[in-house]
């Protein structure tokens, strides 16, 4: 099977499949003016419209890294997962604190899933 790459803009690739497994690239908030719950809601909706785009859903997510400009938002930030992942099928996850690429910007979640069957 060919590595397949879509949504490209020369510098990286929105998505990368390969052998049934689903690459994407780091996923952030249209409207950062929101709080870290409204912009964690935002990116996880994101990431689900995705996921389904490339047949997959959030029940198929091998892992998840999630990077927060604050740390401290760890508590307020797991609210949301929590209320969206299936505990049953929860991913493998990392969650650290970094710079991210704009100020406003105060999560950023990247995935690996594979594609449904």
């Amino acid at each position: 099977m060919s590595i397949q790459r879509f949504v490209q803009n020369g510098r990286y690739s929105a998505v990368v499949i390969n052998n049934g497994t689903i690459y994407m690239a780091g996923q952030t908030p249209g409207d950062c003016q929101q709080d870290v719950q409204g912009q964690t809601k935002q990116v996880l909706e994101k990431i689900e419209r995705l996921l389904g785009e490339y047949n997959s859903d959030k029940d198929h997510i091998l892992s998840a890294t999630i990077y927060l400009r604050d740390i401290a938002d760890f508590a307020r930030i797991n609210e949301v997962w929590d209320n969206w992942v299936n505990a049953q099928t929860a991913p493998a996850r990392t969650c650290v604190e970094a710079r991210l690429a704009r100020e406003d910007i105060l999560i950023e979640i990247t995935i690996t899933a594979a594609q449904k069957a």
